[in-house]
This record gives structure tokens, C-alpha cells and sequence, in this order.
């Protein structure tokens, strides 16, 4: 009985470098009408949006943990 593995292996290979490339495409078309910079603008502010919060946690619970003492 043959091993498939080499099949399954090079169609796994194909696929990847398929999607690496349709990524690339998109990410040329994105960046061509502008939308890119909204893409980004949104994942910052989401990142400054949870550093926000976890800083007003942290001092909420440092705030609760000085008055137990």
C-alpha cells in the first residue's frame, strides 16, 4: 500500500502559496483605494483602547488592595 503523504504534503504546499498570493493581491487592492489606512487606523486605536483599560483596571485593583492592607 503507497503513502499519500507526499501528495497530501505538496497539495498543502500549493494551497499555502496560493493564499500567500491572493493575500498579496489583496492587500495591493486595499492599499490602492486607501482603505489600508483605516484598516490600521482601527487596529491602533483598539490597541490604545485595551492599554486604556487595563491601565484603569490595574489602578482600580492596586486602589482595592491598599485599602485591605
Amino acid at each position: 500500500m503507497m503513502s499519500n503523504k507526499p501528495a497530501i504534503v505538496l497539495t498543502l504546499i500549493l494551497l499555502f502559496f496560493q493564499t500567500a498570493q491572493a493575500s498579496e493581491q489583496n492587500m495591493d487592492f486595499m492599499r490602492s483605494i486607501g482603505k489600508i489606512y483605516v484598516v490600521v487606523a482601527v487596529i491602533i486605536a483598539t490597541f490604545i483602547g485595551l492599554a486604556i483599560f487595563l491601565i484603569h483596571i490595574d489602578r482600580k485593583i492596586t486602589r482595592i488592595e491598599k485599602e485591605l492592607q
